[in-house]
């Protein structure tokens, strides 16, 4: 391994940066090695920081030890376990007689979680999922906290009742003032953790410990430690005669697999998709990762419900299985019998006609989106800016796409800028394709021109060059319209589609910024249906006052996956859209951290789906869906 000086590597600080401020592990881990001449920094590359410590020593020369060779010195190299003081937990949480605060059903419980700063303050961590209809709820999505040893870390719980007329939206944009508050809990990091079987009950409570209502209910928090593991299962799942639980139709199951716990008692990882109306459902594919299962002899308990919107989901039966049993029924082709537990204490319940069957089980390794970077792949940035006359002529300071004198920034500077500065460090040669649309070029409207002005040659040079052509372009283009986003994804999708036809291991990112409201709707569904199958991402950013309610519809958030005209739906969600006036308002660092949230995961579906590794030299033509995994 060659040695790279530390002054060659000062470009990726601003990476370092992007996951650190994240709370992630910095991309890149400088090592001090001493009593070197001369004494210089290294950086180690290719291998995954957040797995491994790295130590690195001068020792004397020995048979019986393992070596790095730098240079012409014997290094060793240990790799163990990261620091114990500073892990990951994951948090499960369930509640117990909660407060009732709907009139004609029960309350709809959702939890935010905080951490408590020095000052006072609470930073969120995460929310659960919202359970319909439940004071008794069990949330599946989990929470994680880094534990440090060294500090105090205080937690606080806020339980919401959330109204039904916002079950649609996602829980990162519940506004938590329309939610009725149920109660509050707190207690310190460690007092679960230390705790044996790492398990918590907290009486809630009025907000800043005021106790007047008494019986707010319980919660339960249960911590596990976070393990790197790349081990994983994708296992599919079908039934055959099912009990119908409904009078007027047929059930519609879903499956849920628990994990159960040192306690005795059981945490849900993971469910299917709802099947409607079929007393014989087959679901797409689950990945289970190994920290989820924690080892193929653990026993797993499988449920299966039938629907219902009410919340109040009827068992249809479950039945207790290994993963290491999954593989079994598999290999065998049987099915085992599912169980209607007894409602007596010690009853052996009922076994029922219901059958579920293992169609498909295989093993393989999930990699970290930083597991894929630092082994050569990288993304590469698009840019695409609206020209339409809605934006107001650029000399009025009242329009979006005026130029500050003072050196301030537009809005549409403003995201390039963000977005860019991030982006940048995961494209080598720092060159940009770059368009303008809705505007006026040549005498003639077009809805993607090149925004350098040039009949050829697309590309800009690094954000700078984006900048650049962007102030030119407003001297000597007019502003028209419609707005139009088909032809611009059209000829981002071409560019992933080259690149994908010549096994190069790019990920394009595009990036479109727009104020105002789509004319060609449908076509644009259509663009991105086609484009899902393709290492694409499109960012959107909505500028101005304008209503973006057609924005939301591309960003699939609720889970509805788009589809085409012609009725295919999308492979995979590609879109994340931000209105920057809501990220501004809602106190966001950055448009940049609102917008790449979700990149890292678009990005590994894409590499799942097509079964790409970071060390694969070939393409698997292969598109399995994964069902949610929490």
């Amino acid at each position: 391994m060659s040695p790279i000086p530390i002054s060659y590597a000062t470009v990726n600080d601003a990476v370092d940066h992007f996951f650190l401020a994240r709370g992630l592990q910095q991309l890149f881990r400088p090592l001090e090695c001493r009593n070197m001449i001369p004494k210089e920094r290294y950086i180690l590359l290719n291998l995954d920081p957040a797995l491994y410590k790295i130590k690195v020593k001068n020792v004397p020369i020995s048979k019986n030890e393992d070596y790095l060779e730098m240079e012409d010195l014997r290094l060793n190299l240990t790799i163990g376990s990261c620091d114990p003081r500073k892990m990951e937990w994951s948090l499960s949480l369930s509640a117990s007689r909660l407060r009732d605060r709907d009139i004609l059903s029960k309350s709809d419980p959702m939890v935010v979680v905080y951490s408590k700063k020095r000052d006072g303050t609470l930073e969120e961590l995460g929310r659960t999922e919202v359970i319909m209809n439940s004071l008794d709820p069990t949330w599946i999505k989990k929470i994680t906290v880094a534990y440090h040893f060294e500090i105090v870390q205080p937690l606080i719980f806020h339980v919401y009742d959330v109204d039904t007329k916002y079950y649609n939206l996602p829980v990162e944009m519940l506004k938590l003032n329309d939610a009725e508050f149920l109660g509050e809990g707190s207690c310190v990091l460690s007092e679960i953790v230390t705790k044996q079987g790492q398990s918590l009950t907290l009486g809630l409570h009025n907000r800043n410990g005021n106790r007047g209502l008494k019986n707010l209910g319980k919660l339960t928090v249960h911590a596990e430690e976070t393990v790197a593991s790349r081990n994983a299962i994708e296992v599919k799942f079908r039934c055959s005669r099912l009990e119908n639980k409904d009078l007027f139709s047929k059930s519609d199951p879903f499956l849920r697999i628990s994990r159960i716990v040192e306690n005795g008692g059981s945490v849900p990882i993971c469910k299917t998709e709802v099947v409607d109306n079929n007393l014989n459902p087959i679901w797409r594919p689950l990945c289970l990762t190994m920290q989820q299962f924690v080892s193929k002899d653990n026993p797993l308990i499988i449920e299966c419900f039938d629907f219902n919107s009410s919340g109040n989901h009827e068992l249809i039966g479950n039945l207790q299985k290994s993963v290491a049993d999954l593989e079994k029924l598999h290999e065998k082709k049987s099915g085992a019998n599912f169980i209607l537990p007894s409602s007596a204490r010690h009853g052996h319940g009922k076994v029922l006609k219901g059958q579920l069957f293992v169609d498909h089980f295989s093993e393989k390794q999930l990699y970290s989106f930083i597991y894929y970077v630092s082994s050569g792949f990288e993304l590469n940035f698009m840019v695409a800016v609206d020209f339409t006359a809605s934006n107001g002529h650029p000399r009025d300071p009242d329009s979006l796409h005026y130029i500050d004198p003072s050196g301030r920034f537009n809005a549409y500077q403003q995201a390039i800028m963000e977005v860019g500065e991030v982006i940048q460090f995961y494209d080598s040669d720092r060159h940009f394709p770059a368009w303008g649309f809705g505007g006026v070029t040549n005498g003639a409207i077009s809805h993607c021109f090149n925004l350098n002005g040039r009949a050829s040659g697309l590309e800009v040079e690094g954000v700078q060059g984006i900048m650049a052509a962007y102030a030119s372009a407003l001297n000597h283009v007019g502003l028209a319209g419609p707005t139009l986003f088909g032809p611009v994804i059209n000829n981002a999708a071409e560019i992933a589609g080259q690149s994908l036809s010549c096994n190069s291991r790019k990920y394009f990112v595009l990036l479109i910024i727009t104020d105002g409201v789509l004319t060609d709707l449908q076509e644009t569904k259509d663009a991105l249906v086609r484009a899902s199958d393709l290492p694409l991402s499109i960012l959107i950013v909505g500028v101005g006052g304008a209503d973006f309610k057609q924005m939301e519809i591309l960003d699939a958030d609720n889970g509805c996956r788009l589809e085409s005209s012609t009725g295919r739906v999308a492979t995979r969600d590609i879109v994340q859209f931000v209105p920057m006036r809501e990220v501004l308002a809602g106190g966001q660092t950055s448009v940049a951290q609102a917008l790449l949230e979700e990149l890292p995961g678009q990005f590994l579906t894409y590499m799942r789906n097509r079964d790409i590794t970071p060390g694969a030299g070939t393409v698997a033509q292969t598109s399995a869906s994964y069902a949610s995994i929490y």
